[in-house]
Formats: C-alpha cells, sequence, structure tokens
C-alpha cells in the first residue's frame, strides 16, 4: 500500500504543467494499410462515405465503431499493443496526363507524432472513444495567402495543413512565386521543401517523396462529449513563456501529428509534359488542389498506458514503443493487421471516375469550396456483431472566446458558393460486403522502420537495398567571420575543452575552439548535411554535446536544432541568418541554454568560421543496407 501510495504521487508531480515540449513517433508496422476503403465512422457513420479514405490502426474499424469496440480488435498495426485507435485519412490518385484515367498512389508509410506541449495545463490521455477531425474535406480554393502552418486561434484562422516536397533543387521552385492559391499552391515563407496545395515540381528527394501533414487539435471540450467532432475539439493558443493552454474548463490532451508519405516518384516519367504547370495528384474526394488534406481519429488507447508515456516518456524518435513502463506490450514487426473493406467496390486499378462517383473540382476545373456529399444509400451490413447505436451528441457549451471555438474540419459543412454537385443515388454502383475478415500473417521481411523498406523512385513496390555511402565532393569555400571572432586554441582532437566566454557572446559561451556563430535557417534539404540526427549513444542533446560529437568525427561546424537534434558538416549552404529569438528552445540536456527552433539551427563553427558551398561535384556508389535520404531520415520529426 504504502509502495502504490509514493507510486501515485509521483506519476501526480509528472502530470503537472510542462516548461518544455516532450514527444515521441508513433510507428506502424505489416504491410500497407489496414485497409483502404470509402468508410468514415465519425462523418458518415452506418453507411459507406463520400470518399476513400486510407486507414491504420485497430481491426475493428468499420462503418460504425466505438471506443470499447476498438479495445476488443484482434490486432492493429501500431506497434503499441495498448493503443488500438483508429486513423485515416483521404486517399491520394494519379491522373494520368495522357489517358485521363485515374490510378491509386501507393502509400510508403505514416508516422504519428504525439506531443507533449509546454502548457500551464495538466496533459491528459484521450478518454475512450474520443473522436476528432482536422482540415476541411470541402475547400477546393486557398484557405489563406499563406503557405504557412498556423495552429494558434487568438492570431487568426487556423491551418493545420501543409504538403511537403523534398527535392533535390529548389530551382525552379515547387510553387509559382507569384501565387495566392487561385490558380496554384502558395509557398511557404520558412521552408522550401513545403507549402498548402500540390506542388507543381516532381518530389524527387532522393527515397523521400511527397508527404503530408496534418496537425490535429489538442483541447477536449467535456461539455460537447466525444462524438460532437464538430464542437470538442479545439488547437491551444498561447499563454506566454512559450507555452499552449486551453480553454478553461476544456481539458488539455496529446498534440497528434500526422505524417504520411505518399509514393508519388512511382509516377514521375509519366508527368514529365506537366512538370511547371500543373498537378497530376487529386485527393479521394475530387480535390486537385490539396487545399482539403484532412484527418480523423477514435481513441481506443487504453488511458492508463497512455497516461504512462504522457507523464514518462520523450522518447523522441526512438518511437512510442521506446517508452518506459509499458504495461501492454510491443507487437512482433514480423506480422500485418490487414482488414477487408465492408464496401464492396472497385477502388483500385484504372478508374474513369473516383469511387463515390466525385467530380474533380479546384483551379482549372472550377473554383469553389465542394458542398456536403451525401452519398448514395446502401444497405447496412447484416452481421451478429453490429456495432450498437452511437450516443446522441451532447450540446456544446458556448465558448468563453472565439479563440476556445473548434477549428476542426467539418466534412459535411457546405460551402456558401458550391462548385460540385452531388451525384444521384443511381450513380453509385457500390454494395456493402459483409463484415471485414481480419488477417494477421507474417511478413516476408521484418521492418524496424518505415524507410527500411521504401520503394526506389522508379518502383511501386517496396524493396531492400543495401546501401554504402562512397562521396566524392569538391567545393569552393567562403570564409565568414562572425561577430569579429578569431581563433581560439585548439583542443584535442576528439573532445570539447571548457566552455569559455568570447567578449561579445553573453548567451552562448565558446566550446573549446568552436565559437557561437548564430542561428541559421534550416530546410528539408538540411544546410548541415555532413552527419545529420547525429547519434550522441544515449547523451541528451547539448550544445557541448553536439560540438565533441561532430569535432570527434572531423567536422568544423555543429549544429542543434529542436531541442533535441545534433547535426555536423564542413560547409553551411545556404547560410541564411536569421535573429537569434528563432533559436529559442531548451536545451534537451541543459534547460540553461537553448538548441536552435522550428527549422533554425543553433551553430558553433571552429575558429568561428563558416564554410559556405558556392559550387559542388558529387559521386556517389550505393552498395549495402539501407539508404536514406539526407533531407528526411526515416525517423523524420514534425516541422511546423
Amino acid at each position: 500500500m504504502l509502495l502504490t501510495t509514493v507510486f501515485a504521487g509521483l506519476v501526480g508531480v509528472a502530470a503537472a504543467a510542462k516548461d518544455r515540449r516532450t514527444f515521441a513517433v508513433l510507428r506502424h508496422y505489416g504491410r500497407g494499410p489496414l485497409t483502404t476503403c470509402r468508410a468514415d465512422p465519425i462523418v458518415s457513420p452506418g453507411k459507406p462515405a463520400a470518399h476513400v479514405h486510407t486507414v491504420m490502426g485497430a481491426s475493428n474499424f468499420g462503418l460504425t465503431v466505438t471506443g470499447e469496440q476498438l479495445l476488443e480488435s484482434s490486432c492493429t498495426t501500431s506497434k503499441l499493443k495498448g493503443d488500438m485507435s483508429s486513423y485515416w485519412f483521404p486517399s491520394l490518385y494519379f491522373k494520368d496526363p495522357e489517358t485521363g484515367l485515374l490510378e491509386p498512389v501507393p502509400m510508403y508509410y505514416m508516422n504519428v507524432y504525439y506531443f507533449f506541449d509546454a502548457t500551464n495545463d495538466d496533459i491528459k490521455a484521450f478518454p475512450l472513444g474520443l473522436q476528432m477531425v482536422s482540415g476541411n474535406a470541402m475547400l477546393r480554393s486557398a484557405p489563406s495567402t499563406s503557405g504557412d502552418v498556423q495552429l494558434d486561434p487568438s492570431k487568426g484562422p487556423v491551418q493545420p495543413a501543409q504538403i511537403v516536397c523534398p527535392r533535390q533543387s529548389y530551382d525552379p521552385p515547387s510553387y509559382p512565386p507569384s501565387s495566392n492559391g487561385t490558380n496554384a499552391g502558395i509557398q511557404s515563407s520558412r521552408d522550401r521543401g513545403a507549402g498548402i496545395g500540390f506542388p507543381f515540381q516532381p518530389c524527387d528527394g532522393l527515397y523521400s517523396p511527397m508527404r503530408v501533414d496534418v496537425h490535429m487539435p489538442s483541447c477536449y471540450n467535456p461539455a460537447a462529449g466525444l462524438t460532437d467532432y464538430r464542437n470538442n475539439m479545439a488547437f491551444p493558443t498561447d499563454a506566454g513563456n512559450g507555452k499552449l493552454d486551453c480553454p478553461k474548463g476544456w481539458i488539455h490532451v496529446p498534440h497528434m501529428f500526422f505524417e504520411t508519405y505518399w509514393n508519388t516518384q512511382a509516377f514521375a516519367e509519366r508527368h514529365r509534359s506537366l512538370n511547371g504547370k500543373g498537378s497530376p495528384f487529386v485527393f479521394s474526394n475530387g480535390d486537385v488542389t490539396g487545399f482539403s488534406a484532412h484527418a480523423d481519429f477514435v481513441s481506443g488507447w487504453r488511458e492508463d498506458e497512455l497516461q504512462n508515456i504522457i507523464d514518462n516518456c520523450d522518447a523522441g524518435h526512438a518511437g512510442l514503443h521506446s517508452c518506459p513502463g509499458l504495461k501492454y506490450g510491443v507487437n512482433d514487426d514480423s506480422g500485418s493487421c490487414n482488414i477487408a473493406c465492408p464496401v464492396d467496390e472497385k477502388i483500385d486499378g484504372k478508374l474513369e471516375r473516383l469511387p463515390g462517383d466525385n467530380p474533380l473540382a479546384g483551379w482549372s476545373y472550377g473554383a469553389g469550396n465542394a458542398p456536403a456529399l451525401n452519398p448514395a444509400p446502401v444497405p447496412l451490413p447484416a452481421v451478429p456483431s453490429a456495432p450498437a447505436n452511437e450516443p446522441s451528441p451532447s450540446p456544446s457549451s458556448a465558448s468563453s472566446s472565439s479563440s476556445s471555438s473548434s477549428s476542426s474540419a467539418l466534412d459535411e459543412r457546405a460551402s456558401s458558393t458550391p462548385a460540385v454537385v452531388a451525384p444521384s443515388p443511381e450513380s453509385s454502383t457500390s454494395k456493402v460486403a459483409a463484415a471485414p475478415a481480419t488477417t494477421t500473417t507474417k511478413a516476408p521481411s521484418p521492418q524496424e522502420t518505415p524507410a527500411a523498406a521504401a520503394p526506389s523512385p522508379k518502383h511501386s513496390k517496396p524493396h531492400r537495398v543495401t546501401t554504402v555511402y562512397d562521396t566524392v565532393t569538391h567545393y569552393a569555400t567562403t570564409t565568414i567571420y562572425v561577430e569579429g571572432s578569431a581563433p581560439t586554441s585548439i583542443a584535442s582532437p576528439g573532445a570539447a575543452a571548457a566552455a569559455t566566454t568570447t567578449p561579445g557572446k553573453d548567451k552562448h559561451a565558446d566550446i573549446g575552439e568552436f565559437q557561437y556563430v548564430g542561428c541559421f535557417r534550416d530546410s528539408h534539404a538540411r544546410v548541415l548535411s555532413g552527419e545529420t540526427h547525429a547519434n550522441l549513444k544515449g547523451k541528451p542533446v547539448t550544445n557541448e554535446a553536439c560540438v565533441a560529437h561532430c569535432l570527434s568525427r572531423g567536422f568544423t561546424i555543429a549544429g542543434t536544432e529542436w531541442t533535441s537534434e545534433c547535426f555536423c558538416g564542413n560547409v553551411l549552404s545556404p547560410a541564411e541568418k536569421l535573429d537569434d529569438k528563432e533559436c529559442s528552445m531548451k536545451c534537451q540536456g541543459d534547460d540553461k541554454t537553448t538548441c536552435g527552433g522550428d527549422w533554425a539551427l543553433t551553430v558553433y563553427a571552429k575558429g568561428g568560421k563558416l564554410g559556405r558551398r558556392h559550387a559542388a561535384a558529387h559521386a556517389h556508389k550505393f552498395v549495402g543496407a539501407r539508404h536514406h535520404h539526407h533531407a528526411r531520415h526515416a525517423s523524420g520529426r514534425l516541422r511546423r
């Protein structure tokens, strides 16, 4: 009894307000998604949905589902056995410029980042059965004139979705420079590799195809209830000191970030004629713009497991399955959890129309947002285990301010300027099949991380390759002296000397022969790419630890970013200096110093000098086990 009481007290302390963000990534395993299906138990419960979704998570997913039913699932794609949640998002299709036919784009893989933001609130586990939606499936026109993510309701309309397009070169840019969203997507002001809307250039980053990012709201309104997805969720607002708080009376839950990679590179040769002029991709709802990126979630978490993770885990890219004290265990990577779709219709191959008869809309197909689509009525599956009726949503209470209203997507909210006509009942040829059969099979090869089986740009199916890097780089350099710095004494190789202070640098002490040179912008292409996401062998990231590691590897520049990441190199290219306030995140291993920010590197250079590349030639030989594009590691992380 005494031990139980002591443990409960410790958990209570851990669950208190957080001074810095912690996080861990949920990884999935197996062959492909759980299912691909015209089902959406939140927006269209009990009937086929308006468009096709790609679904991850627990095997009891269906046309209708509750949290209790999810807990009874026989398997899940989640690495954690304690997570029986459902995660889904619109599928992606390719429209062949030559034939006009539509083909599904295979999903590479999906990550879900679980962020536990700095806050004055207590962060609590999702209540079982909580439903949430983010993004707006009806959008066919730009939601704003900015290509950036914007999550704070107090600072304007929330924009939770973005499309990331890693490329070998951003010349020409991914989006027309003058675009306002009317005829093309809009470039992010923070990252050349991201924006809103589908890019007009191929995402040819090595083994790093197009990615759709969606942030989920993290404030739950218990007065609205679990299933009132229109009113039960909102994003937190800035409370000062880098903290984000929920409205009074709301519950702060984890901030999820869906990161979905699509194998767009498999189609690169077939849409060369469109490069720079348009995009060949379309969401399953008929959106050719990409503005309607959205995502859905129903919680099937065992609440004690998730609360333990919130209170005690900061595993980062090592994954949620690496968190301490997991009660329910981890799934075997060699298996695969898949089910049949309860709607019996053709959704793959070469199609003349999208499933659900969703017409193409947006840009050259016609402006204006789509009205609510009402799919043709189809009889429900007659199965003994049909889910019980959902409880009716509780009325929502009036919010305390406009910033606390829900900014989640409303899939059935009609636009005031409809441009698409809902299909007639006669246009649908789908029918509902029997209850989905769950299959748990052995995969031919284990997959520790999704990118381990990432397909080559010329292949649509995953295959294993082995890689040894034999790279020869020739470059010219320019020496940049920052703040009048001069070389200091040389420390012994492989170790960083004790930190000393150089005049003019009151915020960042010198680290041996390395001097602080400033805060610099990073990008998906990585401005410091000699060694990315450096492995510090279990040591928490600090500037000192990163410098010591980079020095031991023979590099002359070290940079820390996003609290817990270390990068090394000999050149910083391009070198775009930012205000120091952009690098204000506290270091993972030392909360008295800062380690970068969001796409911002705290940079130290040997002798205070930066080498900047003018021209480079690379020769690569590839033999060996896995290839990861340096711009995006398999364990890549959220970038706002």
